[in-house]
């Protein structure tokens, strides 16, 4: 595999734990950018997340971030929805352009996080939205091979159900259950990884416990965010467009 390949995995990795997202729609961007067979993209993108969202969840909860409430109604929908969404089988333009608005999606993500001020209340959200929103969530995100994070963190933010720190706790669960139920789902037509899986799992662990531990002790990542969103964007240019 190329060595920038993993260089810039290991920056994506990085940078997703440093607010508490697992990394998907960067993994599948990067592999988008490389090359990487497209059957291949899905199932490996979740692996990476389970591992990295996992270890992001664990940094947010015992700096005090997590709260429960707010997560159980979004995971009780997004959990069966993502395993149906992945039995899909999307067409591949539509994959690319769903993939692409992901993406920016995780730009803006970005940009709310570096621009906006830290609420000292958050709110806990209405049951029935909330069910409702994760339903709609978890199977997008299913579908198209993501956890949702950089659906749902937003949201969070936005409505005033969560603070950053809050929201990084959530998403990181969030993420979690829903590319395990992700695989699960994408089980019944095969679920194929990377021959290269396993050194990429390697590198995003390290670069996930870097990450996630810089951002639940404030490490400043700024500036390297706005790298990653130029990426991104990038990355859905080429989606949109190649």
């Amino acid at each position: 595999m190329d060595p920038l390949f993993l260089i810039t995995l290991f920056v994506v990795a990085f940078l997703y734990a440093s607010i508490g997202h697992g990394g998907a729609s960067g993994y599948l961007a990067l592999m988008a950018v490389f090359g990487v067979e497209t059957t291949l993209m899905k199932s490996s993108a979740l692996t990476l997340n389970l591992f990295v969202a996992g270890i992001a969840f664990y940094s947010y909860y015992k700096g005090g971030y997590f709260k429960w409430n707010i997560l159980l109604p979004f995971a009780l929908a997004s959990m069966p929805a993502a395993f149906f969404g992945a039995k899909l089988s999307v067409d591949p333009t539509f994959y690319k352009i769903s993939l692409g608005v992901c993406l920016l999606i995780a730009v803006a993500r970005m940009l709310i996080q570096v621009t906006s001020k830290k609420s000292q209340t958050s709110e806990t959200p209405n049951f029935i939205i909330a069910l409702l929103v994760g339903g709609i969530v978890g199977f997008f995100s299913g579908m198209i091979g993501i956890g949702g994070g950089i659906i749902l963190s937003p949201l969070l933010i936005v409505f005033g159900w969560a603070n950053l720190k809050e929201s990084a706790a959530i998403s990181a669960g969030f993420i979690w259950l829903n590319s395990a139920t992700g695989l699960l789902g994408a089980v019944s037509s095969g679920v194929h990884l990377s021959p290269s899986i396993i050194p990429w799992v390697l590198i995003a662990l390290f670069a996930g416990f870097l990450g996630s531990w810089s951002g639940s002790f404030k490490f400043s990542t700024v500036a390297l965010r706005y790298v990653l969103a130029s990426v991104l964007i990038m990355a859905s240019f080429k989606l949109f467009f190649i």
